[in-house]
């Protein structure tokens, strides 16, 4: 690549000579249609001597900005513009080949002129900055300026996944926004029409964007090609009331002959399918101009130019999609690793000094304080500044620390550029007074969501910008707009902002100049906590009152939101889980991560019993050792300290067990440990497992272990756990003795002899409640080994045996002790190879259950119609039972007849899975019909004696998932009756209706669904695969689900969508 771009250097710098003696005096005309500023020509007088000199550092200072993309094309053209059309005519005679280049606006249409305009402009205002105030020298092109990018996966298609990142945050990397043209890449057969870029403030979005508009008009990028017209609109600078136009003609273009309000609109309504818009910073749209009707939404919606391409780009969760449903959904991730060694490498190239990057590319790889800001471009800069400074500031411990020496680097600088005396023990006072104005602002920013400071406001007052940006903390910015200019000021990165912030908010408590911290920061919900993580993490690092102060209202909120909660919340659940629960268990993850922050900040006894009072138990995820595992040590340590924990953590990838090893080596009393390995996408190696299942006799409050493997991600080749392995893990039982879970599953390689170790641990386990062998390659040899010694367990209260091929043998084995669990809630034998034969032997021991909640025998194809029988007869016996799947057992009408009339005694039945079977449109109607019958404790709710409640229709509010699809004998008609019937299902948060041969919905059972769905307030998901309508009973359903405030999965079959059918719906997944 490099060969290539000095080939091409070589081949546009042979005309310079020529040109220079030609421009001459004439020099800065043509900077100026090169893109260069008034600063820029300054520079180059300074260093050179006579005008020559300057046209030639000129042309090469040129080439240096713009690598691949200065073509003698652009250089032409510049110089026709400049009026230098007389060089343009020489260097056609001197040099034949340039003949053919076109250049100049004779003859040209109003679009040219247009396009030309834009591309010119943008060639001006982007190619190029300085990020360095100190260093004139140090120049940036947007070609230096790259980012990693990932495609958000949907839930229809799956996509290759990162190691390094947590399941909710993987996705397909992406070279380039090129990739959204191939259909491999998409799963996409025609091209998006709206690409949404997601990333946080600071990521390097508007940067991003900026850099695809200029390859764009260059035609550098697949989007160049595909369109004519390239129109770049920063959100931020959008009016209420102003028109698409209006923001062109003000953004887009210089002033220009010809080109006013009414020439845009006729070229981009006739040229609308080559048209791109680029919209940046949705986030940032103000809400008055985000308003139903205005000029964005309306482009957003396809009300205004249906056939343009859009890219726009917001911070998460912004509202974009109230507006559109994106094609593509893009992350902006920043540098990667390989990206971050480059730039660093870049950097001391330029300032001379290449000796001291090997050395930064090695502590960065080492230092986890900096890891998640050194893939933004103008942070890493700052810690490249700092490296040069004094290499010892980078490892700090702490980020108060790493920003502190950041900010202490700057002004040093600034002091030594200005002559102004640097105090040993302080900041000097005009820039310390200015530095706390600033963080005053900076909040009030934050508070407002805002990242820039508006300059024109008459509250600034005195405000010392001119100081602050000479510092290097702020950057002068001057709007987009032409019409409505201002003047304004950027932080060099979002948590600079946060930073400056958490300075002012911190000098405030300190000095008790102000009142309630609470007051302060607008804390009134932990939605609010989140937004503000970073400010509250500065805070609490710059002072240790303040710390306490934010700690104490933590500790508040966790009480006033999370009381709710209990560990249990955050693993699969066997019972349905309503969607607040699940939204309050992700917050409550992410507030224990501030909470570890916050004590990696300040680890000091105050601040952590002040966590410990906020945090009723600790869930985290380890990927590696960064701040937060760091902080979880220091916690660990001192728990002696603290009221009994608990502690709950999910190792993610193998990197996370030297640093679990270093945690456990030594004993650790009065904590309550879960240690869960079972998202891994790469296994520990033996030596890693043994060592790891050594230091557990170091933790006697281990509650449960989990080693699971994640079978899809790892290669053949790696085994998990096998009988040897197991070996070490069963020795530490006696020191663990009150474990209460143990999840083996998915080690298919432990086999029966697996089984064989492990019987002779459990009797050193007598609390265990929690058993699962999922999967792990025993048959009926390993199950009769093992059942013996599970007599020990007389507590356990769930068992999971799953995906092994004991058969009825193996199950005859497993009958003879579970008469001995008495309080068992839980029993899986999904796909185990039990027969009706094993039914009728189960059954008996499956009445003294009484305390059973699930049941799940699926995929068990040779129970059928006689199985299902025998177990109908006792689930009379069975009232707590909430969970029942039969799916894949082979049951048809006959069974389902037999279960109908068990069904009114299972009263708390929440759970029904009867999908996957043969049951035809007789056995699935009366099924639903006797579901729709109010349940024993619905009864028994309705007040005696109200003579209100006769005439009202009665409901089963108790079930809240119905799979029923996928039955061999359901056709149309048996499921247009299903939607006559399913509003007296009001409790309903799943349903799974689809057919299995395609079975077709006429208009009238269409529109009788859609009609049902707003009775079903609670639905979430709802399956209609392999179904078909017509377009007006299609459309219908999909509005109504559109509508419905909860539905948020509406799966239908691609295949089967009316022709010219609209698909845009946001819950419509394909």
């Amino acid at each position: 690549m490099g060969q290539r771009q000095s080939r091409k250097a070589a081949g546009v710098r042979k005309y310079f000579f020529f040109i220079k003696e030609q421009v001459s005096s004439d020099w800065k005309d043509l900077a100026f249609h090169l893109g260069f500023g008034r600063a820029d020509t300054d520079n180059i007088t300074g260093r050179n001597r006579d005008d020559k000199s300057r046209c030639m550092d000129l042309l090469e200072e040129w080439l240096k900005r713009n690598g691949e993309r200065a073509t003698i094309e652009d250089l032409m053209e510049a110089l026709s513009e400049a009026n230098l059309q007389s060089t343009v005519d020489d260097l056609n005679s001197e040099y034949p080949e340039t003949r053919g280049v076109h250049c100049g606006d004779e003859g040209s249409s109003i679009e040219d002129v247009f396009r030309k305009a834009v591309k010119t402009y943008y060639k001006l205002k982007l190619s190029s900055f300085k990020p360095l105030i100190w260093n004139d020298n140090f120049t940036l092109t947007l070609g230096d300026i790259f980012t990693q990018l990932k495609l958000v996966p949907t839930d229809t298609k799956p996509v290759k996944m990162s190691e390094e990142a947590p399941l909710s945050k993987q996705g397909t990397t992406l070279n380039s926004l090129d990739d959204l043209y191939n259909p491999d890449v998409t799963g996409q057969s025609t091209p998006p029409r709206c690409i949404l870029i997601e990333g946080e403030a600071g990521g390097g979005k508007t940067t991003f964007l900026s850099k695809e508009a200029l390859d764009a008009v260059s035609k550098k990028t697949e989007l160049g090609k595909r369109h004519d017209t390239v129109l770049l609109i920063r959100l931020r600078d959008v009016r209420e009331g102003e028109t698409i136009e209006e923001m062109v003609l003000d953004q887009c273009v210089p002033i220009t002959k010809g080109v006013d309000i009414e020439s845009i609109g006729g070229i981009l309504e006739r040229n609308q399918s080559r048209v791109l818009f680029l919209l940046d910073g949705y986030d940032e749209l103000r809400p008055e101009a985000r308003a139903a009707g205005q000029a964005i939404p309306e482009l957003l919606s396809g009300k205004l130019y249906p056939y343009s391409t859009i890219v726009i780009t917001s911070r998460p969760s912004a509202g974009v999609q109230q507006y559109t449903r994106p094609d593509c959904h893009v992350r902006i991730m920043g540098f990667s690793e390989e990206q971050v060694e480059e730039y660093v490498r870049q950097y001391f190239r330029i300032i001379r000094n290449p000796q001291l990057a090997e050395g930064l590319v090695t502590t960065l790889n080492k230092s986890w304080q900096v890891t998640d800001l050194i893939h933004t471009p103008i942070f890493l800069l700052l810690v490249c500044v700092m490296w040069e400074e004094n290499q010892e500031m980078i490892s700090t411990g702490t980020m108060t620390g790493l920003y502190n020496n950041l900010l202490t680097c700057l002004v040093r600088k600034y002091c030594k550029r200005e002559g102004v005396a640097m105090s040993t023990d302080g900041l000097p006072t005009e820039v310390a007074e200015s530095l706390l104005q600033l963080g005053k602002l900076a909040l009030e920013a934050l508070l407002n969501n805002e990242t820039l400071i508006d300059l024109t406001q008459s509250e600034i007052g005195t405000f010392n910008w001119e100081l602050l940006v000479k510092l290097g903390v702020v950057s002068l910015e001057v709007s987009a707009s032409k019409w409505h200019p201002r003047k304004q000021v950027n932080f060099s990165h979002k948590t600079m902002q946060e930073f400056l912030a958490g300075r002012y908010v911190a000098h405030v408590v300190g000095n008790q100049s102000r009142g309630d911290i609470a007051e302060l920061l607008q804390l009134t919900s932990i939605h609010k906590v989140h937004e503000l993580s970073n400010l509250l993490q500065f805070t609490c690092g710059c002072d240790s009152r303040a710390a306490q102060a934010v700690m104490k209202e933590l500790g508040k909120l966790s009480s006033r939101e999370f009381s709710h909660l209990q560990p249990s919340d955050f693993q699969k659940s066997h019972m349905p889980v309503k969607s607040d629960t699940k939204q309050s268990a992700d917050n409550y993850k992410r507030f224990v991560l501030l909470c570890l922050d916050i004590l990696n900040e300040r680890k000091e006894p105050d601040i952590l019993q002040a966590v410990s009072k906020a945090l009723p138990f600790i869930i985290m995820d380890i990927w590696r050792r960064d701040k937060q595992s760091d902080a979880l040590k220091y916690y660990l340590e001192n728990a002696r300290s603290l009221l009994k924990h608990r502690v709950i953590l999910n190792l993610c990838n193998k990197k996370a067990f030297p640093y679990i090893e270093q945690i456990l080596n030594s004993p650790i009393h009065g904590i309550q440990l879960d240690l869960k390995l079972q998202y891994l996408t790469e296994f520990p190696s033996p030596d890693q497992t043994v060592k790891l299942f050594s230091v557990l006799k170091n933790f006697p409050g281990l509650r449960a272990l989990h080693f699971t493997k994640r079978i899809s991600l790892l290669p053949s080749s790696d085994t998990g756990l096998t009988s040897a392995l197991l070996q070490p893990l069963v020795h530490v039982f006696v020191n663990v003795s009150l474990l209460e879970e143990l999840d083996l599953s998915k080690n298919d390689a432990l086999g029966d002899a697996g089984m064989e170790v492990l019987q002779s641990g459990l009797s050193s386990v007598p609390r265990l409640a929690v058993l699962r062998l999922r999967k792990v390659g025993m048959t009926a040899v390993g199950i009769k080994s093992l059942a013996p010694y599970m007599r020990h367990l007389a507590g356990l209260k769930e068992l999971d045996v799953s995906e092994n091929e004991i058969g009825d043998t193996g199950l005859e084995s497993l009958i003879a002790v579970l008469s001995v669990f008495t309080a068992m809630q839980v029993l899986v034998l999904e796909r185990t190879g039990i027969s009706v034969t094993g039914m009728r032997k189960l059954v008996p021991v499956l009445c003294q259950l009484s305390r059973l909640i699930k049941l799940d025998i699926s995929k068990n194809h040779a129970i059928g119609d006689p199985g299902l029988e025998y177990l109908a007869d006792i689930l009379l016996r069975l009232t707590t039972m909430k969970v029942l799947n039969l799916s894949l057992t082979g049951i048809s009408d006959r069974g389902i007849s037999s279960l109908i009339k068990a069904l009114p005694h299972l009263v708390r039945l929440q759970v029904l899975d009867v999908h996957f079977n043969d049951i035809g449109d007789s056995g699935i109607v009366s099924l639903v019909e006797t579901l729709c019958q109010p349940s024993g404790l619905d009864i028994e709710q309705n007040p005696p004696g109200d003579h209100s409640l006769t005439t009202a229709p009665l409901y089963n509010t108790t079930l809240q998932e119905l799979y029923i699809g996928w039955n061999s004998g359901v056709t149309g008609a048996g499921l247009g009756r299903v939607a006559q019937l399913i509003s007296a299902l009001p409790a309903l948060t799943r349903l799974d209706m689809s057919g299995y041969t395609p079975a077709h919905l006429p208009d009238t059972a269409a529109m009788t669904l859609a009609e049902a769905l707003p009775r079903l307030p609670d639905l979430e998901r709802l399956d209609l695969e392999h179904i078909s309508m017509e377009p007006a009973g299609f459309q219908a359903v999909v509005q109504a689900a559109e509508e419905h405030p909860t539905l948020d999965t509406l799966l239908y079959s691609k295949d089967r969508v009316p022709e010219g059918a609209d698909t845009s719906a946001s819950c419509l997944k394909l």
